[in-house]
């Protein structure tokens, strides 16, 4: 059976079958954002690693090394916050070919460290490799929150509210448009990429932000959410991540997905269906959650926070509502194992 035939979640379910929980201190194993371990009667410990391999999750003709070194802390730092956990540190380990300087590496760790300042965590370990295949780049990231109030993937119920922060497609259009300039780029010195106007969808990319500050105003108002997850899949694989876990469907909205100009317009100029984009695009690393109704007006008082739509009952399945009223299918379209990659 070839890897691209389960996809990547149907390939971790099938590994992780057989392990079963047997120690006390694990609260949580695999299934959510992180993994939950007790740490006493007032906190949890929270556990999540991320790989990044070259030429599968980034390609360093147009992704400098201090950049790729912020985000891949943001990537880590994104789960530990979607269980409503505050970070406290990373492990790093990297496997590094022979074309790389030493100054290279000081690049990506002085990201790294960017990163660290940014978040408030600290680096606490890690290992370093060579490697025969270019950069590879391993964080594990551990964080914390109050016993019992770590928020899973299974808790959304019917009538609950569905939450988006910021905007989605934007890291997608900002690949898509440094894929465009890398093919254009004839090898001369004087080449010069058409970035312009296009700083934003380039950022989302290549240095995208943890929403710390949406967990931060979410604790300020009270709210916790009944389940949450990041995007880093797109927002139909994470929603529909949620509705198995919880046992449940879902409505969004086609006009109330929260969109940047800059990204319609780049979706417009290379002639991609910009909803697509924002539903499947994934990286975007914002914080999808739902809520109880009753807690509407609270929501809504949070800068950055839109409502795009409410859970349902498990049979009525998972759907986007068009402008039309038509109910369109949402359908996981995750991009770790392509069949061209596996």
């Amino acid at each position: 059976m070839e890897i691209s035939q389960l996809g990547e979640f149907g390939l971790i379910d099938r590994l992780t079958e057989p392990f079963n929980t047997r120690v006390p201190s694990t609260v949580l194993g695999v299934g959510d954002d992180t993994a939950i371990l007790s740490q006493d009667s007032k906190r949890e410990t929270l556990v999540t690693t991320d790989l990044l391999l070259e030429g599968i999750h980034f390609d360093l003709m147009y992704c400098p090394l201090k950049h790729l070194g912020f985000k891949a802390v943001s990537v880590n730092v994104s789960d530990i916050l979607a269980m409503n956990g505050r970070p406290e540190q990373i492990v790093v380990s990297i496997g590094v070919s022979k074309r790389f300087a030493v100054e290279d590496i000081e690049a990506l760790y002085l990201g790294i460290h960017e990163a660290c300042e940014v978040y408030g965590v600290d680096l606490v370990g890690g290992d370093t490799c060579s490697s025969l295949t270019g950069l590879t780049i391993s964080i594990t990231a551990i964080g914390s929150a109050e016993a019992g109030k770590a928020v899973r993937r299974s808790g959304a119920k019917v009538n609950d509210l569905i939450c988006l922060s910021g905007n989605v497609g934007a890291a997608y259009m900002g690949l898509q448009l440094c894929e465009r300039e890398k093919l254009a780029y004839d090898g001369t010195a004087d080449f010069r990429p058409r970035f312009e106007g296009r700083e934003y969808i380039l950022q989302r990319q290549l240095r995208p932000y943890a929403r710390l500050d949406v967990i931060e105003a979410l604790r300020k108002a009270g709210i916790v959410p009944t389940s949450m997850i990041d995007v880093s899949d797109g927002v139909a694989s994470e929603l529909l991540h949620i509705s198995k876990a919880s046992g449940v469907g879902c409505r969004i909205f086609d006009k109330k997905i929260p969109i940047d100009y800059e990204t319609s317009a780049m979706a417009e100029e290379l002639n991609i269906n910009v909803i697509t984009a924002a539903l499947n695009g994934g990286e975007d690393y914002e914080l999808l959650f739902t809520v109880p109704l009753g807690m509407k007006d609270l929501v809504e008082k949070i800068e950055d926070v839109r409502l795009i739509g409410y859970i349902t009952e498990e049979s009525d399945g998972c759907h986007l509502v068009a402008n039309d009223g038509n109910l369109i299918p949402l359908l996981a379209q995750g991009h770790h194992f392509k069949k061209d990659e596996a």
